[in-house]
């Protein structure tokens, strides 16, 4: 059966709900496939995971409830007929999603960076007291990881990325809490009439120091300049601006070596994925700086 199909299939025996229109969507950077459906007339989201991913899709989604109940905007999840937030239909678990009215913000925009740096800020301090078995540690990385050597150059620049990590948390306090763990700023929205920025969908949600995510969304902003991103952020007031302005640099430095370690795990059972070769060739280039 084919992806959308199987999408299709799954809305209707999990929901009841048939979409009068169905499109893929990329939520690069997770392990998610996802589609924007049309429900009576309602924008939607359809996220797809393994069932091995699936309590970490549940937190995600529980981490809207409670921004929502905080009075923070956030996509709605909409419960299976089973009462669930999550659906399982043929090995995979999916996933409902209302999308808050407005737009995607524009990653090259400079005023749409203010409001993703500040709906960022706004969520981190919406997620203060959270907890969920589904949040899981911010990373995985080992320097002594064998498939490291999958690049000659990839151990060393791993290590010294981790080491620089090691000595910020020794040095500096750092904030930690609740990680959106893919914050571009297609994860968010804005409604125009309002003024009003809402996250519709949430990456590999974890429990790390809040710095990373601004670290992954300066990684995602399209080549642009970021500091209305950086600014956006700082003035919603999650996380000091010293702090910031020490940690951040370490932090992005880290989030390369972090997705290189992906890269190279994958490419160890799959030589030939084209997609962690490219990701190994940036994360070269960001970590020679």
């Amino acid at each position: 059966m084919a992806d959308d199909e199987a999408a299709l299939s799954a809305l209707r025996g999990g929901w009841q709900h048939v979409p009068c229109r169905l499109d893929p969507v990329s939520l690069g950077g997770t392990a998610a496939t996802a589609w924007v459906a049309s429900i009576a007339g309602t924008c939607h989201l359809v996220t797809r995971v393994a069932l091995g991913k699936r309590l970490r899709l549940e937190a995600g989604l529980t981490a809207a409830c409670h921004l929502a109940e905080r009075g923070v905007a956030a996509g709605e999840p909409v419960r299976a007929l089973s009462g669930a937030l999550v659906a399982e239909h043929d090995g995979w678990a999916y996933a409902l999603v209302r999308c808050p009215p407005g737009r995607p913000l524009s990653a090259g925009d400079p005023l749409d960076q203010q409001w993703w740096g500040d709906a960022l800020g706004r969520l981190h301090s919406g997620m203060d007291g959270f907890a969920h078995a589904g949040l899981a540690p911010w990373h995985r990385v080992r320097p002594d990881a064998p498939h490291l050597d999958v690049r000659p150059w990839l151990r060393a620049a791993v290590g010294a990325a981790y080491a620089a990590l090691t000595r910020l948390t020794v040095t500096d306090r750092l904030t930690y809490g609740v990680l959106h763990g893919q914050p571009r700023a297609t994860a968010f929205r804005l409604d125009p009439s309002t003024g009003r920025t809402a996250v519709v969908c949430w990456g590999p949600a974890a429990t790390g120091p809040l710095v990373a995510d601004l670290a992954s969304a300066v990684t995602h902003a399209d080549g642009a300049g970021t500091e209305d991103l950086v600014d956006g952020y700082a003035a919603a007031g999650a996380v000091h601006r010293d702090e910031i302005e020490s940690a951040l640099p370490v932090l992005l430095r880290f989030h390369w070596a972090t997705r290189a370690d992906a890269a190279a795990r994958r490419l160890v059972s799959t030589p030939d994925d084209d997609a962690a070769r490219a990701t190994l060739s940036a994360a070269h280039a960001a970590l020679a700086v």
